[in-house]
């Protein structure tokens, strides 16, 4: 079993780094092999709604980023995505990356186990977590919680480590990640009959 973690900050090894370290070394105390890939500082391409991934089953755009993340995702039985906070709300990078994969890849996502993380100094935690959970909760995915919600706090590169109960937090989240994934392992149920698509539009 393997579980991919995205580390949306452009810091590669900074408090959003810490974070997902944490969440790593507990699954792999539970025999759980775990990668982490940052997306790094250069810009990413957002989605511009071609429609392309339809007929191309991926996206057209073929920067290394996206194939580097959508590779890693085929191959993972589960998904963790953290981000720092900017302005209340993931990092936009970030948010331009998985509006593609989500929208392209999702065949790879359907019924694997996902967790967001968020990293913030003081507010705006919750909120993206929220926007974070949205991709998981439109592409079947069972969402993996924790004791409390999956957030550390720390501003300059290291203070992470000092947020004592947030670290709790990251560990209980990668034990319970490795329980799921065992469980699903070793007596998991089919995933259940899909019914046919019914999509409404509000504009008649």
């Amino acid at each position: 079993m393997k579980v991919l973690l995205i580390n949306g900050s452009p810091r590669k090894e900074g408090n959003t780094y810490l974070a997902l370290s944490e969440v790593a070394s507990a699954l792999q105390a539970n025999g759980v092999d775990t990668e982490i890939v940052s997306i790094g500082a250069k810009a990413v391409q957002g989605c511009i709604a071609c429609g392309r991934c339809a007929e191309l089953g991926r996206c057209v755009f073929k920067d290394a980023l996206y194939e580097k993340v959508r590779a890693a995702i085929e191959t993972a039985d589960a998904l963790v995505v953290g981000s720092p906070v900017y302005y209340a709300g993931p990092n936009g990078s970030l948010c331009a990356l998985l509006d593609r994969l989500f929208y392209s890849s999702s065949s790879y996502l359907q019924y694997k186990p996902a967790a967001a993380v968020a990293v913030c100094r003081r507010g705006g935690a919750s909120a993206t977590f929220d926007r974070l959970n949205k991709y998981f909760t439109i592409t079947n995915m069972p969402v993996v919680s924790s004791i409390y919600w999956n957030s550390v706090h720390g501003r300059t590169p290291g203070e992470a480590l000092q947020d004592a109960e947030g670290l709790q937090v990251m560990r209980t989240l990668g034990n319970n990640m490795a329980w799921l994934l065992k469980n699903l392992k070793n007596g998991g149920q089919p995933v259940p009959e899909a019914e046919q698509r019914i999509m409404t539009n509000f504009i008649r």
